[in-house]
């Protein structure tokens, strides 16, 4: 019987779902001499937890490394060029995590439009104070960067009886009906149209991966294309919006709010101008922090793991050069 193949699991903690791989030889690396000890026979490194420097590390002294998994789906702070020079392929753990965040928009996009800032204001206050909320049912959201975030977002919006419109490099190429590619999206823009996007939007939805393409894409410029009664939700990446463009455009009422999960740097300092913002809802990038995430991304390598053993097709490989 064939040896199943040894992985070697790059982590910092002692995190109980470490535990879940006791059916798969495997051995955990916290630093150098751990990485040394197993490095002739790892087949596999899990990039579990660490930096960019401990993966690179290991890759470097794994000869017979044929499989990169990390347990997170963004992977722009992961790659190094060995790696990305490689035929090693790198696969990440989206969609696991993709319908919390899509909850999170929706959520975000009924806390502006049924206004509980003021709701809870007026709590806190004892005031009984009647006011006009909008109903989202036939307003318009668009979504930059149509992946898998994305679609979680699309899915639950289009179901609100809300107008899809989705920013993406590349449209999908078969349709699922006849003249419409994909049910859940109303009309899809290229990255060069994307003013014009984002002027029929009611809501945004930021859900594009970290790029050198995509740090920053959504600025001043973008701001100022947007109705000024525009929210921004980000549930991507931090740098895809530049942060100083979007407080600015806060502070001069350029748009009505915004709601992020994600921030150019993080966590958000102490005295930065949108803690104290009241049209700025924020959640310390937690918004896939359900009860059981962490044991869902094992299962999801475990899941993989299997299908490497067997020698079928593997699920999210990033394109090492594009950066998703």
């Amino acid at each position: 019987m064939t040896a199943q193949p040894m992985v070697l699991v790059l982590a910092e903690s002692d995190d109980p779902q470490l535990k879940m791989l006791s059916g798969t030889p495997h051995a955990v690396a916290r630093d150098d001499a751990g990485i040394a000890a197993v490095a002739g026979e790892a087949a596999v490194i899990l990039h579990w937890s660490g930096q960019r420097e401990r993966l690179r590390a290991a890759f470097l002294a794994c000869p017979h490394v044929r499989w990169i998994h990390s347990r997170w789906a963004g992977v722009d702070s992961l790659l190094f060029p060995e790696l990305v020079a490689s035929d090693v392929p790198l696969t990440n753990g989206s969609g696991v995590f993709s319908q919390s965040l899509g909850e999170f928009a929706l959520a975000a996009i009924l806390y502006f439009a049924k206004d509980f800032p003021r709701m809870l204001r007026n709590q806190r206050a004892e005031r009984w104070e009647p006011f006009d909320v909008d109903e989202i049912a036939g307003q318009t959201v668009g979504i930059v960067g149509y992946g898998d975030i994305g679609r979680a977002v699309a899915r639950r919006v289009h179901a609100m009886g809300m107008q899809v419109l989705a920013l993406k490099r590349h449209f999908p190429e078969q349709p699922v009906f006849p003249q419409q590619p994909d049910p859940l999206v109303d009309q899809f823009y290229k990255p060069e149209a994307m003013a014009e996007m984002l002027g029929r939007c009611d809501y945004v939805v930021v859900t594009a991966p970290l790029t050198e393409e995509t740090r920053h894409m959504v600025g001043a410029a973008q701001f100022a294309a947007m109705k000024a009664s525009a929210v921004v939700i980000n549930v991507g990446r931090g740098p895809v919006i530049d942060q100083a463009a979007l407080v600015r455009a806060l502070q001069e009422g350029r748009i009505r709010g915004t709601g992020l999960d994600v921030f150019e740097h993080e966590p958000l300092s102490p005295g930065d101008a949108l803690w104290s913002m009241e049209n700025v809802l924020i959640s310390p990038h937690t918004a896939d922090h359900t009860r059981d995430w962490i044991d869902a991304a094992m299962r999801f390598f475990l899941r993989q793991y299997e299908h490497f053993v067997k020698g079928e097709p593997l699920e999210n490989v990033v394109n090492k050069r594009l950066g998703y």
